[in-house]
């Protein structure tokens, strides 16, 4: 049985992956921060947060589904394209 930190810090990981992959994304389209934004309909500070991986500076984030898809679309993009390899184990108590 893993520990809840060891699933904490897998999450962590991976929600940090799709910031990095939304960075690397929203870069090579030539777009801003604020452009991203608001074009999903998100304020920027939420969507600064997405980009580093943290909901708020002491925690993780966990985006919605619907945030996802709006990015995604603003980035002309397919959802996988957002997301990491591997996933978590999200099982784990």
């Amino acid at each position: 049985m893993r520990s809840p930190l060891a699933f904490q810090s897998g999450w962590d990981a991976y929600v940090a992956e799709i910031g990095a992959n939304i960075h690397r994304l929203r870069i090579a389209r030539g777009y801003s921060q604020d452009r991203v934004a608001y074009e999903a309909n998100l304020s920027r500070y939420t969507y600064q947060q997405l980009e580093r991986g943290r909901s708020s500076p002491e925690r993780t984030s966990n985006p919605r589904l619907m945030t996802l898809l709006a990015i995604a679309q603003v980035l002309k993009v397919p959802l996988d394209n957002l997301l990491p390899e591997g996933t978590p184990d999200l099982t784990a108590r």
